[in-house]
């Protein structure tokens, strides 16, 4: 019967880790999609944001360590080395109690994290010119996100008052990613010049979307963030399956061994 329950846990432990493993990776692969991202929101602020670098950092990390915990698990179950299985819950517990920490950690910082965005987009958009090649990237992807989300600005067209290149213009240009018209020869990036222009001309002559772009790319967070979330949830459910099938196989063998103690 013990040797049976033994089997039993040792078999279920190796598959429990080696799902942790892969998950592991699906964590590090967020890690660095979040660093080398340049086609979406995220390029605009994984440059200028600190909260969101630290928080790719640290899913970069965890994601290794559940990768390498993974890996010593399934060494662990297999060969029943008690050793390794006691590090093995020890590093779980550290890496639970980890991740629970960095929850805690970006739901108080949600609100920092709007107000971080609010500036980023406000200080791209004043700064944006398709003739200067030093931010070239970052105004690409923006214009991608207004395309994309079919928005204009971060609050609307108005936000687009403050650019310095517009300004010199008197507003005569508009910029193409917001254009509400559909014809497939209108560029997508850049300033797109005005057909009729008066001396009065304002943004709000402006043919382009009035929805600005901030309801949309915060729906694209919370959306990609819950997926994140949700391998982390996962993550953590297989790490406290793991830490008792852990110590049901330590207890295990330590009684197998007792039991094969010869008797005189």
């Amino acid at each position: 019967m013990g040797s049976g329950c033994l089997k039993v846990t040792k078999y279920f432990l190796f598959l429990f880790n080696l799902l942790f493993f892969i998950l592991g990776a699906v964590i590090l692969g967020f890690g660095i999609w979040i660093l080398v991202d340049k086609s979406s929101f995220i390029s605009v602020l994984q440059t200028s944001s600190y909260s969101l670098k630290v928080g790719a950092y640290i899913l970069i990390g965890v994601g290794a360590v559940t990768m390498l915990m993974g890996f010593l698990g399934c060494v662990g179950a297999v060969n029943e080395i008690r050793c390794l299985l006691g590090l093995y819950f020890t590093c779980l517990l550290l890496i639970l109690l980890a991740q629970i920490a960095a929850a805690l950690l970006i739901y108080f910082q949600r609100d920092q994290l709007n107000a971080e965005m609010s500036v980023i987009v406000s200080d791209l958009v004043q700064n944006y010119n398709p003739y200067d090649e030093t931010n070239r990237t970052l105004e690409t992807a923006w214009d991608y996100v207004q395309s994309q989300l079919s928005c204009c600005g971060w609050t609307g067209p108005e936000t687009w008052k403050n650019n310095t290149f517009l300004q010199d213009r008197n507003q005569t240009s508009y910029p193409c990613s917001c254009s509400n018209e559909s014809t497939e020869s209108m560029p997508e990036v850049g300033f797109c010049p005005l057909e009729f222009v008066s001396n009065t001309t304002t943004v709000d002559d402006w043919p382009v979307r009035k929805q600005g772009c901030m309801r949309g790319v915060q729906n694209w967070l919370q959306e990609n963030l819950g997926i994140i979330l949700g391998v982390c949830t996962g993550v953590a459910v297989i790490e406290l399956l793991g830490m008792v099938l852990s110590i049901c196989l330590c207890k295990n063998i330590h009684t197998e061994d007792y039991t094969k103690v010869p008797k005189y």
